[in-house]
């Protein structure tokens, strides 16, 4: 009977814990950051002239239908290629359309324009019903589609993806968290094959890419303007970290 107690209490403390998954939270802050956006003008970045600049303080990206984006096109950080590290940035953008945030990701020449990167995207929209929200890490210009959806701890293999887990937030725990027409707030972490990403202080994704041919363990951070319909993005409170 003490023996049978002693499981069930073990039973329930996991069962706790596990339900405690979606409220973890972000790593803390530390002074080991470095500002990559200067706040004054677009210093260090590269991007269309026509589309980019800084407006208030904040990176500003918009198409119009006079000043189209020709395909996907991107500011990128410049003279940086990173490996482990961990990515600070605030986002807010319109409904029109979505954007994103590339890391280790590399830049394609001869494409529809002079910005134009591929690797692993950060999703970047205004919405809150799944499975069209922000943070779930999709595959630019590559052939995997959305590798990991929020939600998930994933693992891709030379097998292909395995869930682990889809229970880090639900539909009801996002809806709570993202806020629509507002700054949101995203961390990027990145340390060897595992990557996880956390919106307003909270874990929504945790994947390991172990593909032998498609995993990315290093490359350039860039923001998106998507082709299609006018839109507008902006971003501030940029920071990194290299881990080494």
């Amino acid at each position: 009977m003490f023996r049978c107690c002693i499981l069930m209490s073990l039973s329930l403390f996991v069962t706790l814990l596990s339900a405690d998954e979606p409220l973890k939270p972000a790593p803390a802050d530390s002074t080991e950051f470095e500002t990559i956006f200067n706040g004054s003008d677009l210093e260090g970045w590269d991007g269309d002239p026509r589309l980019w600049s800084v407006v208030d303080g904040v990176i500003h990206g918009e198409t119009t239908a006079e000043v189209p984006a020709k395909g996907n096109t991107f500011l990128i950080l410049k003279d940086r290629t990173l490996k482990d590290f961990e990515l600070r940035i605030s986002f807010r953008c319109n409904a029109a359309n979505n954007s994103g945030i590339q890391y280790r990701s590399k830049r394609v020449e001869n494409s529809s324009n002079d910005w134009v990167v591929k690797g692993y995207q950060h999703e970047i929209r205004n919405e809150a019903k799944f499975p069209n929200v922000p943070s779930f890490i999709y595959d630019e210009k590559g052939s995997r589609g959305r590798i990991c959806i929020v939600g998930e701890k994933a693992v891709w293999t030379a097998d292909g993806k395995k869930v682990l887990d889809n229970s880090l937030i639900d539909q009801e725990g996002f809806k709570k968290l993202m806020k629509l027409d507002d700054w949101n707030d995203v961390i990027i972490l990145a340390k060897g094959n595992h990557i996880k990403h956390y919106l307003n202080g909270k874990l929504v994704l945790d994947f390991t890419d172990e593909d032998p041919k498609r995993a990315l363990s290093e490359g350039v951070i860039a923001v998106q303007l998507h082709a299609g319909k006018p839109m507008w993005t902006e971003f501030k409170n940029i920071k990194l970290r290299e881990i080494k």
